[in-house]
């Protein structure tokens, strides 16, 4: 039977966990600028890519209006994950009886999800922390959970320019999120060339992706 080499792992694209170690020898925090754009390119953005945006655009462009928003709504709440725990690198863990977390750990997606809603630009300025609560509960855990939204929240297409949801109204407007998401990883393309806590915490959060 043939065995995969955790090297041989593809962490993005056919970049494997082998290709990372040698980038990584690249990167000092705090050091050249263009290693670190390399390396948001082959790695984070094309991970992104191909594992979230690429999948989305697809469905946008095949779709009928006809329920193809909860697939990709539910994409657009996995990757909100991915991108909070690469900010600040940190690594998911199941803990089990009589296990602590340990260093840039986490196992509550809840706390990690809402913190990108009411923290991270563009989102923090439509989002309080009740309707980050409930957007956590009634759409990511329902869409991820149930294939549903819940508590009377709508999947749009649509919506006015630059306005993710509407609370009073419970609807989201899924192409208006996609368009902020897409804010946010422009803004992180720029900020990790040279903050060295985002710097850290990309090393980090590669590294556990390669284990």
């Amino acid at each position: 039977m043939w065995l995969m080499n955790a090297n041989s792992t593809q962490i993005a694209g056919w970049k494997t966990a082998a290709d990372w170690q040698v980038t990584r020898s690249t990167l000092v925090v705090g050091g050249d600028s263009g290693a670190w754009q390399k390396a948001f390119k082959d790695y984070f953005e094309e991970r992104l890519r191909l594992r979230y945006l690429n999948p989305i655009g697809i469905l946008k462009k095949h779709g009928t209006l006809q329920g193809e928003g909860f697939s990709i709504l539910a994409t657009q709440c996995s990757l909100i994950e991915f991108l909070e725990s690469t900010v600040q690198g940190l690594t998911y863990r199941h803990l089990r009886r009589g296990e602590t977390l340990g260093a840039f750990e986490y196992n509550d997606s809840g706390t990690l999800f809402k913190h990108f809603l009411c923290k991270r630009h563009p989102f923090a300025s439509q989002f309080t922390e009740p309707l980050a609560t409930d957007f956590y509960l009634s759409i990511r855990c329902g869409l991820l959970h149930e294939a549903r939204t819940k508590n009377g929240w709508k999947v749009w297409a649509e919506g006015p320019p630059a306005k993710i949801l509407d609370g009073a109204k419970r609807v989201v407007y899924r192409n208006n999120f996609q368009v902020a998401l897409d804010e946010f990883i422009a803004w992180y393309d720029k900020a990790l060339l040279s903050e060295t806590e985002l710097q850290d915490a990309f090393i980090r959060k590669f590294d556990s992706l390669c284990q």
